[in-house]
């Protein structure tokens, strides 16, 4: 079985985006590359989705989900439902969505995954945002924001091998991507 959790992008969503940001490749589900090269091999990567969804009021922390099994190489993604309760680009999308704690995002670079997926904006907001997303891109570890559809893959137990496809622009601090779970 296979499940896109990429974010479907409808012409309605790109009303409210900046003629300047969408060509730089940060609508929708995308990485955050940094300006650096995506390695192929990133490109299928066995993976772990973490509920997370009843933290609320604070950050995600290392305490607040299983990190056991998770190994070096692997993309971990947290679900928190919050781009399906609050709809992508809303009111409060890009300033109010959770974050993980510092702490955690070390952990998981200590641990040597690959990528970092969230069900929402980034992970951290404010001007934490691109600093961490460039501390992660300088140590191989690259962020995916705004997948969707998470829960169908916990429903699914939680484990995947996920395929993670980039468009392939050069010198850019977003990738537009497509991510498929399969079970």
């Amino acid at each position: 079985m296979r499940i896109d959790i990429t974010l479907e992008i409808t012409a309605n969503m790109m009303k409210g985006e900046s003629e300047a940001k969408a060509p730089l490749g940060h609508t929708g589900t995308h990485f955050d590359v940094m300006e650096k090269e995506f390695p192929l091999d990133y490109t299928r990567r066995e993976g772990v989705v973490l509920d997370v969804s009843h933290v609320k009021d604070r950050d995600i922390d290392v305490c607040d989900a299983d990190l056991s099994a998770i190994g070096k190489d692997m993309f971990v993604m947290f679900y928190t439902g919050y781009i399906e309760t609050v709809g992508y680009a809303e009111k409060g999308y890009f300033t109010d969505h959770p974050q993980l704690s510092d702490a955690l995002i070390g952990m998981l670079l200590e641990k040597g995954v690959s990528l970092i997926g969230v069900d929402f904006a980034g992970i951290r907001r404010g001007k934490e945002h691109i600093p961490k997303d460039r501390y992660c891109a300088d140590r191989n570890v690259f962020v995916i924001e705004n997948l969707c559809g998470l829960k169908a893959v916990l429903d699914a137990g939680g484990r995947a091998l996920f395929h993670t496809y980039p468009m392939r622009f050069a010198g850019m601090t977003g990738l537009p991507c497509r991510v498929i779970a399969e079970i």
